[in-house]
């Protein structure tokens, strides 16, 4: 068993399987829906979903509901089995070599982590990478395995017991080579109220919240976009600034509206944000020219009196 320090630059990972785990009866949320639980706006099996969204096959073992995106569902026989009974439905939808594990409340998952798993799983000899929580715990349900390892161990313990049904994914994980990674961030799970509030309140720190926000958005209204989001606010600062405070939300609505008339890239971004920065500049320039007049009005044009 080995450790592993998260590097700042994971890379790009392999081609890989999601297998999510959200069928639990959550006792300790009062047998509440917690895949439906919403965190910062969004269900916490979509926060999940859009974590992994670059996966080959995405399974979720649970009955079927809404989803951001689109999944295979699939289902443990007899449902409530357990987690490996469930970790075996979900591979028998899997054609991937690696597959990512993961249970379905998990806030703080992000796209880095799960290329981060999987490129140390790659370049690596285990059988699986782990998250670690803040108290050192193994995190078996936010990792990537190798497929050929799992569906070798479970084989092994349905022989053993005759069948999963009840077992404590330990029995599994117990058999496997793992990669130890702590993140004590990104392993958090929601398993009480306690911990929801916990989740709520953190996405609204000022560290995290524009991030948080500008995630929601983009998967509330299906849009893929990675933009510069500082670009954006100083461009709603000089609208504020060099124009009227109303103009900041109404100036970026507008480059959004010229950038997806230019294509809706990153870069139709920028040049639009460029643009009418440049001319909320202009406007502020005017401003100081006759600071006695507001909003950059000389007092000189046609309708002066």
């Amino acid at each position: 068993m080995t450790s592993y320090e998260p590097s700042n630059d994971p890379g790009a990972g392999p081609v890989y399987d999601v297998v999510v785990l959200a069928g639990g009866a959550a006792r300790r949320l009062g047998g509440a829906d917690k895949p439906g639980v919403r965190v910062g706006g969004r269900a916490l099996l979509d926060r999940v979903l859009a974590a992994c969204a670059d996966a080959d096959t995405t399974v979720v073992v649970a009955d079927p509901r809404p989803t951001a995106r689109p999944v295979t569902w699939a289902r443990e026989d007899p449902p409530g089995g357990g987690p490996l009974a469930a970790l075996a439905a979900g591979l028998g939808h899997t054609t991937a070599r690696y597959v990512l594990v993961l249970s379905a409340d998990l806030p703080f998952l992000q796209e880095g982590t799960v290329r981060l798993l999987l490129t140390v799983l790659r370049t690596g000899g285990a059988d699986g990478v782990l998250l670690t929580d803040a108290d050192g715990r193994d995190q078996p349900l936010v990792a990537a395995y190798r497929v050929p390892s799992l569906r070798h161990e479970l084989t092994a313990l349905t022989k053993e017991h005759g069948a999963l049904t009840g077992l404590p994914l330990r029995r599994l994980t117990a058999a496997l080579d793992l990669t130890r990674v702590p993140d004590p961030v990104a392993s958090f799970d929601c398993d009480t109220w306690d911990d929801i509030a916990t989740a709520r309140a953190r996405i609204r720190e000022h560290g995290h919240v524009l991030d948080e926000w500008i995630s929601a958005v983009k998967d509330e209204l299906g849009i893929d976009l990675d933009v510069d989001t500082g670009v954006l606010l100083d461009l709603a600062r000089d609208a504020a600034h060099g124009v009227a405070r109303p103009a900041a939300p109404l100036t970026t609505f507008l480059v959004g509206y010229a950038a997806a008339q230019a294509g809706g890239s990153p870069e139709a971004v920028a040049e639009a944000s460029r643009k009418a920065a440049a001319l909320a500049l202009r406007w502020a320039d005017e401003a100081e020219e006759d600071p006695a007049t507001p909003n950059g009005a000389s007092g000189t044009g046609p309708d002066a009196g």
